[in-house]
C-alpha cells in the first residue's frame, strides 16, 4: 500500500504536508466555494477555472492559507458514469503520495447534481472512498526496494456518517485486497496446497468452516474430471469447501463455485509462451469465491454461503491427460476431451455436481473460462449466462452499482448440438464460433434440472488492463464488490 488510510476525527492539521481537494460540479462557482471555505488562492488560477481553461490542477498555494490544493471540475456529459468519483479517488491517492501528503480534506459535489447516477450523498461519497482504497493497492511483495508506507489522515466534509461509511468500505476493501493478492501471486508460490493455506490464514472466523478434499477423497467421490486435469502436476489437485453460516436466520443458501487453475500451461494442447504469461491469474474465479466469503463474514451478512473451489495445475508430463480421452465425471456423465486447454470447464463439471448435491437456492460460478468472452466484450464487462431473469437482473444491477459490469449472453438450446460427441455424452470443446456460449452450455450440462444457476465468465476484466486509475498495473480483483452488492440485496 502507498498509505495507511485513516479517518481524521478533526479538520486540524496533524503534522506533515496537508492538502485540500475540492471537486465541483461544472455549474458551481469556484469563487463562491473558496470564499465559503475561507481559502485564498492566486486570482489567475481562479480565472482559468471560471473560464474553463483548466479542469483539474494540483498546485502548491504559495502565499495562501492552504499548502497544497487540488481543484477538479466535474462535468456531466455522455462520458460521465457512476465510476467517476471512484476513478478520481484512485488517481488522487497516487498524486498525494508523490507529494508526500500526510493529511487531506475533501469537498465533494452535492449529489443532487448527480441524482441520475447516485441515490444519496453517501452513495456518491462511498464510491470516492472505494476509489481511495482501490488506488492505494500495491503488489510489491517481490521488490527488493519497496515504497515507504505513510499514514494518510482523511476528512470528507458534509457527511454525518463518515465514520460508518469509511469503516464499512475499509472492511470490504480488505476482501478486495486479499483477492487481488491471491490473483497477483506468481504460480511458483501459489500451488493448490498453498492456496488453501493462504485462505485459511485469512478466513479466521468462527462463522467460517473449511474442509479440503485431497486426491484420495476425490478418487472416492469419482471426481475424475478434476483429477484428470491435475494429474500431470507434482502438486496434486484438491477441492476446497468454505462454508459461511450467519449466527441468525439465513435468508438464502447460496453456492459459489470458482475455477481454481493455479497455473495453466494448456496441457498437451500447449499454449504459446505469451499465452501462458498471464495464466497465474487463471484462478481468479477461486479467489473471488474466497474473497466474497471473507467479505460476507466480516459484514455478518444474513446469507448462508458455501464456496466450492476445485484447485489444480494444468501441466505436462508422461501421465498427462490427452486429447481424445474419455473422462467419467462425478455425475456419471462422460466427456470426450477435444482440447486439454479447455480444462477449466472440466474441473467445474465436478464442482457444479457437488454444488447441486447441496440443494442451494442459487448457484453462481466464476471462471476465467474463455478467450471468446474477452474477444466479445473486451475487458470492460464479464459475460453472464443464466436462464433466470430475476437472477440476471439482480446481478446486472449489482454490477452497475459497483461498475463491475455484466452483459447477458444467450444460452439457447440451439448451441447444445455443437458439443455433441459420438462416443461420449458431451465434448469439452465446440467449434471456434460462440466459444463462450458453448463453454457455458457445457457447464449447464452438469447443473441439475430446475436449479437456479448463473455462470460469470470474467476472463476479460479480471486481468489488469489500461482503462482507469485502478485497473492497472495489477490484476483487478473483479467481482468482489459486485457479488457483495448482490448478497446485500437479497431479501
Amino acid at each position: 500500500m502507498y498509505y495507511n488510510l485513516k479517518l481524521s476525527a478533526s479538520k486540524k492539521k496533524t503534522g506533515g504536508l496537508a492538502a485540500f481537494a475540492i471537486l465541483l460540479s461544472e455549474n458551481d462557482s469556484i469563487r463562491e466555494k473558496l470564499s465559503r471555505l475561507h481559502i485564498n488562492i492566486n486570482e489567475t488560477i481562479v480565472n482559468q477555472f471560471e473560464e474553463g481553461e483548466r479542469e483539474n490542477l494540483l498546485f502548491y498555494n504559495s502565499g495562501g492559507n492552504i499548502e497544497l490544493l487540488y481543484l477538479e471540475k466535474v462535468k456531466i456529459n455522455k462520458k460521465f458514469t457512476n465510476d467517476y468519483f471512484r476513478n478520481s479517488g484512485a488517481g488522487l491517492i497516487k498524486k498525494f503520495y508523490d507529494e508526500k501528503v500526510t493529511s487531506v480534506e475533501f469537498i465533494l459535489p452535492d449529489f443532487e447534481k448527480f441524482d441520475n447516477f447516485f441515490s444519496s450523498q453517501e452513495e456518491l461519497a462511498g464510491t470516492f472512498i472505494e476509489g481511495l482504497f482501490l488506488g492505494n493497492y500495491l503488489f510489491d511483495k517481490y521488490l527488493s526496494e519497496k515504497k515507504k508506507t505513510y499514514d494518510l489522515r482523511i476528512h470528507i466534509h458534509g457527511l454525518n456518517n463518515l465514520k460508518s461509511l469509511f469503516t464499512q468500505t475499509k472492511s470490504l476493501m480488505g476482501s478486495v485486497y486479499f483477492t487481488r493478492d491471491l490473483v497477483n501471486e506468481p504460480a511458483i508460490y501459489l500451488n493448490p496446497q498453498q492456496f488453501v493455506k493462504n485462505v485459511l490464514k485469512e478466513l479466521d472466523s468462527k462463522d467460517v468452516k473449511v474442509k479440503v478434499f485431497g486426491k484420495n477423497d476425490l478418487e472416492e467421490m469419482g471426481a475424475n474430471a478434476l483429477l484428470s486435469v491435475g494429474k500431470a502436476s507434482e502438486n496434486p489437485p484438491l477441492m476446497m469447501i468454505i462454508k459461511y453460516k450467519p449466527k441468525g436466520n439465513s435468508l438464502k443458501k447460496i453456492a459459489l463455485v470458482g475455477k481454481g487453475v493455479m497455473y495453466d500451461s494448456g496441457g498437451l494442447s500447449i499454449k504459446t509462451t505469451q499465452g501462458m504469461f498471464e495464466m497465474k491469474a487463471d484462478m481468479a474465479g477461486a479467489a473471488v469465491v474466497a474473497g466474497v466469503i471473507k467479505a460476507a463474514s466480516d459484514a455478518h451478512l444474513p446469507v448462508e454461503i458455501t464456496g466450492i473451489i476445485p484447485a489444480v495445475e494444468n501441466m505436462i508430463s508422461g501421465g498427462a491427460y490427452k486429447p481424445g480421452d474419455i473422462i467419467h465425471t462425478m455425475s456419471g456423465k462422460t466427456i470426450e476431451v477435444g482440447d486439454t486447454d479447455a480444462e477449466g470447464r472440466l474441473i467445474l463439471a465436478d464442482a457444479l455436481e457437488y454444488a447441486c448435491s447441496l440443494n442451494p437456492d442459487i448457484i453462481i460460478d466464476f471462471a476465467t473460462l474463455t478467450g471468446a468472452a474477452f474477444i466479445a466484450l473486451g475487458q470492460l464487462a464479464a459475460a453472464l449466462f443464466t436462464h433466470d431473469d430475476k437472477l440476471s437482473a439482480d446481478l446486472i444491477a449489482a454490477g452497475e452499482k459497483s461498475y463491475e459490469r455484466l452483459w447477458r449472453m444467450p444460452l439457447w438450446e440451439d448451441y447444445a448440438p455443437l458439443l455433441k460427441s459420438p462416443i461420449a455424452d458431451i465434448k469439452n470443446l465446440g467449434p471456434r464460433g460462440a466459444g463462450a456460449i458453448t463453454a457455458a452450455k457445457f457447464l449447464e450440462f452438469f447443473v441439475a434440472d430446475g436449479q437456479p444457476w448463473a455462470h460469470i465468465d470474467l476472463a476479460g476484466p479480471a486481468i489488469q488492463f489500461k482503462h482507469n486509475n485502478y485497473s492497472e498495473p495489477y490484476n483487478t480483483g473483479y467481482g468482489i464488490r459486485l457479488i457483495f452488492n448482490y448478497l446485500r440485496s437479497i431479501e
